[in-house]
């Protein structure tokens, strides 16, 4: 257990280091989630309109935008693995008296603390947009993060855990990215769109991380359109004519990540 914690903070150490050593990814992992509100939040608020009352387009993007930042600094955590293979690093951390599962777990928690940091920073934007966030919601948030980064961190150890080159896992990650992106329902909502598309949404584990976090979000304006928390046409998934709460929604991505984690552990246990 004190080699499993030993290595856990190592790890987490090294890739805290390394993210603000590397200034050109602290900058671009702040300009990137800026981008996409600006472009799809204000680019389209004036063609989509309102998707329910007192809840405007930007609004609606804003929480997606948060997950995606959480799903994107998440997802390519596994680089730093494939980076360590290329330049023999990884060799001296496997033969090190540290355990494997502890070096997946100080990868996935260094990681996923990035990712947290990334996504508060964009939660000082809250009342430019007209969202009112107390601390109660803040921290709310930060829970909701920390379990969709570590789930979706476990998935880039996953899959870095078989490969060889830093260009073969962008080229894999870019494939898998977009699809989880897009069909998460982040720019739309997943019970307004065409019926493949729903069940593909529906499937996509990264929706129901997007779902929570826009509905405590919101949760105020949902409140006020209808009196009951987490209510609308436009927010929340509907499964078998039962709308998903919060609570669910978060069970299902821990279910998730505890699966991927598993897998990641496996793996990367096979290491030679």
């Amino acid at each position: 257990m004190a080699d499993l914690f030993r290595a856990t903070w190592v790890l987490s150490y090294r890739e805290l280091l390394r993210f603000f050593v590397q200034r050109s990814r602290l900058v671009s992992s702040i300009f990137m989630p800026l981008v996409f509100l600006a472009i799809f939040g204000a680019g389209f608020s004036r063609i989509v309109g309102n998707l329910a009352p007192n809840i405007n387009f930007i609004q609606f993007v804003y929480p997606g935008i948060i997950a995606q930042t959480v799903l994107q600094g998440s997802i390519f955590s596994g680089i730093s693995i494939v980076w360590d293979r290329e330049f023999g690093f990884l060799k001296e951390i496997l033969v090190a008296p540290l355990g494997r599962s502890g070096i997946v777990f100080g990868k996935v928690s260094g990681n996923a603390v990035i990712s947290i940091m990334q996504g508060i920073i964009l939660l000082i934007l809250s009342p430019i947009l007209g969202i009112t966030l107390t601390p109660l919601i803040v921290a709310e948030l930060v829970g909701i993060m920390i379990i969709l980064s570590i789930a979706l961190s476990g998935l880039g150890v996953l899959i870095a855990s078989r490969m060889r080159s830093q260009q073969g896992f962008q080229m894999i990650i870019q494939i898998i990215i977009f699809p989880l992106m897009f069909i998460s329902g982040i720019f739309f909502p997943v019970d307004q769109v065409p019926t493949w598309m729903a069940v593909l949404s529906k499937i996509n584990p990264v929706t129901y991380g997007v779902d929570a976090i826009r509905r405590v979000v919101l949760g105020k304006e949902l409140v006020a359109i209808t009196g009951v928390p987490g209510t609308s046409s436009a927010i929340g998934i509907t499964i078998f004519g039962h709308t998903m709460t919060v609570w669910q929604d978060v069970l299902v991505v821990l279910a998730f990540g505890a699966v991927l984690l598993s897998l990641a552990v496996f793996f990367f246990s096979r290491q030679e």
